[in-house]
């Protein structure tokens, strides 16, 4: 499995960068590793259940239809699986955007490596994506490229890396490797109009410096590329107890972003947080504020239990 290193390498970063349907974007990427890479799955040895809505663009008055405020509802879940030297993982999203709506669940396994006390994870993933086109008026009646009220669905792969240790973290994934090509329909049910689902570059790293014993800061960084940009997140938050987070973070030629959360329950098993955006570029053609709440719970690390040899004198035998 150690020879699949390298390829995953060259898929994550040597791959023709194209996508016509920009991804939705996460002020919560800081623990939202799944989405970000599938070798994320298990790296953690606690299984998790997580879950953001985000709203972009609360407000946004498009004039007609239904407006264009972006909104993503994402739910993940993964854990350890010792069995298979690694772990498992799930992802499921709904994000709508004016008339498109955009479904999938994607599957991930991600094969761990030791490396001392750390651990490198190489992950693949399989997932089935669904895009839909409501209603569209075309400007000449008739346009066969002007979708009307069709959907496609198809299947793509992924892959990504992730490094997991106490105070550090990295890594990366990449979409859409099949590069699917989803059809629609127009009015009449005769047209063709295309959709090129093409690949997503995201890279990640964080890192846990402690300023006291009780006070921690994480300072965090994204980078993502698409067909015809390259943009980035850099932010920092600030625990406190292992129990209550505050950060800010900037998203280039976006907004500038805070976050506030807590932990509850039995070793902090429970995280609820929220995230308030502020848009700073281009405001006019958006609106002001994006909002975000995230759920998360944590089950606690599976135990190993290895049953003990039995020895007894019956089956030592000297010369």
């Amino acid at each position: 499995m150690r020879k699949l290193l390298p390829i995953l390498v060259l898929m994550l970063f040597c791959q023709s960068f194209s996508w016509a349907q920009q991804q939705p974007q996460f002020t919560h990427y800081g623990f939202n590793g799944m989405y970000i890479s599938p070798a994320y799955a298990g790296i953690t040895n606690r299984p998790e259940l997580l879950s953001i809505y985000r709203y972009q663009w609360l407000g946004y008055d498009a004039t007609f239809d239904d407006g264009g405020s972006p909104r993503t509802l994402l739910l993940t879940a993964h854990t350890p699986v010792r069995l298979l030297h690694g772990g498992v993982g799930i992802n499921l999203m709904r994000d709508k955007i004016g008339n498109t709506t955009f479904l999938t669940a994607a599957l991930s396994y991600s094969f761990h490596v030791k490396i001392g006390e750390n651990k490198l994870g190489l992950g693949v993933q399989g997932n089935i994506n669904n895009i839909k086109k409501g209603r569209y008026r075309a400007n000449d009646a008739g346009d066969p490229s002007v979708p009307y009220n069709s959907s496609d669905t198809k299947y793509d792969l992924g892959a990504g890396l992730w490094y997991e240790s106490e105070t550090f973290y990295a890594g990366g994934g990449v979409t859409n490797l099949l590069k699917s090509e989803y059809e629609f329909a127009d009015s009449a049910g005769t047209g063709s109009g295309r959709l090129l689902g093409e690949n997503h570059i995201y890279v990640t790293a964080g890192y846990h410096f402690p300023l006291t014993r009780d006070l921690v800061a994480t300072p965090t960084v994204l980078l993502k590329h698409d067909t015809e940009t390259i943009s980035f997140d850099a932010g920092a938050r600030f625990t406190y107890l292992e129990k209550y987070w505050a950060g800010v973070n900037y998203r280039y030629e976006e907004a500038v972003s805070a976050l506030v959360g807590v932990a509850l329950l039995q070793d902090n098993a429970l995280r609820v947080g929220y995230a308030l955006d502020l848009t700073t570029f281009n405001p006019d053609a958006k609106a002001l504020t994006s909002h975000e709440v995230m759920l998360s719970y944590r089950l606690p690390e599976p135990v190993v239990r290895f049953r003990p040899p039995v020895r007894t004198p019956r089956y030592n035998f000297t010369k």
